[in-house]
C-alpha cells in the first residue's frame, strides 16, 4: 500500500510502539506486576494451528492455542484480574466487549489502552459489569493484511454472571462463528446498490473460503448431542471480521431472550436468527423433534463453506437434514416496547458514506458526516445526561454499529418508535436510519465505529469525549 493508507499504518505503528512503552509504565500504575501476584486469569496470545475440517488446516494467531479462546466466567460486581501475555510477532491488545470498564482497561488504543508488545504481559484490570453474554477479541487494525484483527482467531466467550445465577434449561451451548482465509475480492458496479443517492465505487471486499462453529467446518466436529425434551440455551455470537449471518435449525425454533448479553423486553420465538458482526443471541431451543439436523446457515453456498454443526439427538442416527426455512425478515422492533423512548437531553446526527478507494488504498474509505478517522470530530458529552445517535446509512453497505464501554437503548428503527432493547451492537441496513441513546454514566474516551474490520480500518471510527 501507498500513499495516505501507507501514512496512517505508518502513523499507527508509531502509536502501538508508545503505546507499548506506556504498556510497562501503566502495569505498575494499574496493578502490580504480574511475577509479584498471580492473576485471577490468563490469556495468551500466540500463533496456533487448526483442522478445521477434512484436509483443511488454518494457521491463525489465538488465544491459548484454541479457537474460541478459553471461556471466561466472572462474576458481575467483583474486581477480577487478567494478565494476557503477547507471543506474536506484532503488537496486539484485548478488547473487552460489552463491559463498562474505564478507557485505560477497554482495550481499544483510540482511547488510550496501551498495546501489548511481543513477547511482554499486560495486567487488565477492572470490575466486570453489566451482567450477560459479552466477549473479548483483539481490537488491533489490520489494513491490507487479512491475517491480522478479527480475521484472526483472536475470540473467545465471556460470560458476566449474577450472584443469584440460576438456570432455567438443561444444557447450555456456546457457538461462535468465525470466516476463514479471506482475499480480496474486486466489487463490480452490478454488486452495488443502484442509487441516485448511492454512488458507485470501484474498490475491493473481502472473501472467505471457509466457515466454522467453533473452529470446525459442518460435519468435521463432534456434534451437539441433546435429549428429548431439554430446553438448551444457545449463546450464538458471530465473530467474523465483515460477514452477517443467518442461521435456522429444521424442526426447531428459538425463544430469543437476550440480545448482546442484555434481556430483552418482548422475548419471541423465531424460526430463523440474524446475526451481525459482533452481535450476540441468547436464546432457548425446546429439543421436542428428533433426529440429526443441520444448525447452519440458510444460505446453501455458505453450509457447503461449512457454515454449520450437526445436532444429534440421543439414539438417533444418520445423515443429518437440513430444510429450508421459510422466509422471513429480522426486525428488531419485535424484541423492544412499542412506547416511546425517553427524550434525549441533546442529538447528533450521523451519516455514513463510503467515498471510494483513497490515495493508493485498494479498498473504499468510508466517512462519518463527510471526514474520515483521525479527522473525524469528537462529539462532546456531559455526564449524566441522555444523548441520541441518529445514525443514517447513505450506502449500500450494511453497518453494525458498536459503542464502546456503554450500552445503549434502540429508540428508533426507521420510522418506527421503539424502546427497552439495549444492545451494544446495531445493525444498520442500506439507506436506513437507526437511532440510539445511551447516558453519559462512563467518563472517558469512547469509541464507537462499524465492526467490519474492513470498515474500522478504512475511516469508519469517531470519538465520544466527555466534557467538563
Amino acid at each position: 500500500m501507498v500513499g495516505l493508507a501507507s501514512r496512517r499504518i505508518n502513523r499507527r505503528n508509531f502509536i502501538a510502539g508508545a503505546g507499548a512503552l506506556l504498556s510497562s509504565k501503566a502495569l505498575s500504575a494499574l496493578a502490580p506486576a504480574a511475577a509479584a501476584d498471580k492473576a485471577d486469569h490468563t490469556l495468551r496470545i500466540e500463533p496456533c494451528t487448526l483442522d478445521i475440517g477434512p484436509g483443511v488446516t488454518i494457521k491463525t494467531v489465538a488465544y491459548n492455542g484454541q479457537v474460541p479462546g478459553p471461556l471466561l466466567r466472572l462474576r458481575e460486581g467483583m474486581p477480577v484480574t487478567i494478565d494476557v501475555t503477547n507471543a506474536s510477532q506484532t503488537a496486539d491488545l484485548t478488547h473487552w466487549h460489552g463491559l463498562a470498564v474505564d478507557s485505560l482497561n477497554d482495550g481499544a488504543m483510540e482511547e488510550g489502552s496501551p498495546m501489548i508488545a511481543a513477547a511482554q504481559t499486560h495486567r487488565y484490570s477492572f470490575t466486570p459489569k453489566p451482567s450477560g453474554t459479552r466477549w473479548y477479541h483483539t481490537h488491533a487494525s489490520a489494513f491490507d493484511n487479512l491475517s491480522a484483527g478479527t480475521y484472526s482467531g483472536q475470540f473467545g466467550f465471556l460470560l458476566i454472571e449474577t450472584k443469584d445465577h440460576t438456570a432455567p434449561y438443561d444444557q447450555e451451548i456456546n457457538l461462535a462463528i468465525h470466516h476463514w482465509e479471506p482475499s480480496f475480492v474486486p466489487m463490480v458496479d452490478t454488486m452495488r446498490m443502484q442509487s441516485a443517492n448511492v454512488p458507485l465505487t470501484s474498490g475491493s471486499d473481502v472473501g472467505y473460503k471457509y466457515a466454522t462453529i467453533n473452529a470446525h467446518m459442518l460435519g468435521a466436529g463432534e456434534p451437539l448431542r441433546v435429549k428429548q425434551g431439554q430446553r438448551v440455551l444457545m449463546r450464538l455470537l458471530n465473530a467474523s471480521a465483515t460477514e452477517n449471518i443467518v442461521l435456522a435449525l429444521p424442526g426447531h425454533s428459538f425463544r430469543i431472550i437476550a440480545m448482546d448479553g442484555n434481556p430483552v423486553p418482548t422475548p419471541k420465538t423465531v424460526e430463523v436468527l440474524s446475526l451481525a458482526v459482533a452481535e450476540r443471541v441468547d436464546a432457548i431451543v425446546e429439543m421436542n423433534f428428533p433426529g440429526v439436523w443441520v444448525l447452519g446457515s440458510t444460505l446453501d453456498k455458505a453450509r457447503q463453506m461449512g457454515l454449520g454443526i450437526v445436532v444429534e439427538y440421543a439414539g438417533k442416527t444418520g445423515a443429518p437434514v437440513w430444510k429450508d426455512p421459510a422466509p422471513s425478515e429480522w426486525d428488531y422492533t419485535q424484541f423492544a416496547n412499542p412506547s416511546e423512548a425517553p427524550k434525549p437531553d441533546e442529538t447528533f446526527t450521523l451519516t455514513f458514506r463510503d467515498i471510494g478507494p483513497q490515495k493508493g488504498s485498494q479498498f473504499d474509505f468510508w466517512t462519518i458526516n463527510n471526514k474520515y478517522w483521525p479527522d473525524v470530530e469528537p462529539l462532546k458529552v456531559q455526564q449524566g445526561k441522555r444523548y441520541r445517535l441518529v445514525l443514517r446509512n447513505g450506502s449500500g453497505d450494511q453497518h453494525p454499529i458498536h459503542l464502546h464501554r456503554h450500552t445503549f437503548e434502540v429508540s428508533r428503527i426507521g420510522t418506527r418508535q421503539t424502546s427497552g432493547l439495549r444492545k451494544d451492537v446495531i445493525n444498520i441496513m442500506p439507506l436506513d436510519t437507526v437511532a440510539v441513546d445511551f447516558i453519559a454514566d462512563n467518563p472517558g474516551d469512547t469509541l464507537m465505529h462499524c465492526h467490519q474490520q474492513l470498515h474500522m480500518d478504512y475511516g469508519f471510527m469517531q470519538l465520544i469525549k466527555y466534557s467538563g
